[in-house]
């Protein structure tokens, strides 16, 4: 088949156009190869050029869709913008009107695309899913800016005001709080139900913390993993935000290219919604520590009190439904850590970033300080 990936230059898109090469597919790539991700706007020397057709491109181009698709059977529409600045506007105009110019294109030119692959986020849970001891399941809101200032970390049950204990979340409810969660829900929407009315098979998948090889160490907000690695690789602490207690899962991007595969050839995955999650859930903290370990550097991680605004407090995918079609995350954090360690210490380019990326968000009032 002929395959087109948008964003096919960058993190998952490298990966997954790696897989489908190996299954004698035809790949072609859209990348407007824009930084912070492509710092000097060139082609990545992990994309095959011999091997994939590339089109350089913007995906809010109605031009640039059309050249990509011609000929395509398959999309995957990994492009995206993210971040965590309030550039709120970027978001939609970067996620969401793309998605719809994409459908918008297949369904004006009667173009024969079998299935569109299009990448969400976990971040449309918001906080997910809890257990009230006393008023049973709940979904809460954001917590309020007055409590995170005095230190107040955990959620309170909102009706009868006690604790709560966080659970995995599957794919039943949403409630997404930031600017990047409601661009990849509105996304979403676009999506499906376009694709629905339309009759153009579609899937989105829901990735939790994506980690691995290629993985940009320059962008502000793009993992844990890369910004204790750099810190600890250049001699300093992991600095957790909050009290580092908040809980995570991690996935490796290679299990994640496995999971985009497996739902292009499976028609039950049609018209649905998948969580692409790790099935391990540990906390900043813990994490920190063990990022540490790998890296053979014996220094513990910093707690200073401060924040991200908006953040989620705990956060963990449940994949149930993503077993169902015979999918479960094969490589485990300890071979996640030692793969992006061992490559990041083999990139040129690779350095402690976190410094000028946290003067950054502070300035624009991202990340805060318990007062």
């Amino acid at each position: 088949m002929r395959i087109l990936i948008s964003g096919g230059a960058g993190f998952i898109g490298s990966h997954t156009a790696d897989l489908l090469l190996t299954q004698n597919h035809t790949v072609r790539i859209l990348d407007g190869l824009m930084p912070p991700v492509h710092a000097d706007g060139q082609l990545p020397g992990y994309v095959p050029q011999r091997d994939v057709e590339f089109v350089h491109g913007d995906i809010r181009n109605r031009e640039c869709w059309e050249r990509a698709l011609q000929g395509i059977d398959i999309v995957f529409h990994l492009a995206a913008y993210q971040d965590y600045l309030p550039d709120f506007s970027t978001f939609y105009h970067t996620n969401t009107v793309p998605t719809a110019l994409l459908y918008e294109i297949i369904v004006e030119k009667r173009l024969p695309v079998q299935k569109v692959i299009v990448a969400s986020s976990q971040a449309v849970y918001g906080e997910g899913k809890y257990i009230c001891r006393q008023e049973g399941v709940c979904y809460p809101s954001w917590r309020e800016e007055s409590a995170l200032k005095r230190g107040e970390w955990d959620i309170k049950c909102p009706q009868c005001g006690g604790s709560m204990d966080p659970v995995w979340t599957d794919e039943t409810v949403i409630n997404p709080h930031s600017q990047y969660g409601i661009s990849k829900y509105t996304q979403e929407m676009v999506a499906l139900n376009i694709g629905r009315r339309y009759g153009i098979p579609t899937v989105c998948m829901r990735y939790s913390i994506v980690q691995g090889p290629r993985q940009s160490f320059r962008n502000a907000y793009s993992g844990v993993l890369r910004i204790f690695t750099q810190r600890l690789l250049s001699g300093k602490p992991p600095v957790c935000y909050e009290d580092g207690g908040q809980l995570r899962d991690y996935v490796s991007v290679f299990d994640a290219a496995r999971a985009n595969v497996l739902v292009m050839y499976d028609a039950r995955a049609d018209f649905q919604v998948f969580n692409v999650g790790g099935d391990r859930r540990l906390s900043v903290l813990e994490y920190a520590h063990l990022i540490a370990r790998r890296a053979g550097v014996a220094i513990e991680p910093r707690i200073p009190g401060r924040y991200r605004f908006g953040d989620t407090r705990h956060i963990f995918s449940d994949v149930t439904k993503l077993k169902g079609l015979g999918w479960t995350p094969t490589v485990t954090l300890e071979e996640i850590v030692d793969g992006y360690i061992a490559w990041a210490q083999g990139q040129p380019g690779f350095r402690d970033y976190s410094v000028e990326a946290e003067l950054r968000m502070s300035k624009l009032g991202t990340i805060r300080q318990v007062t």
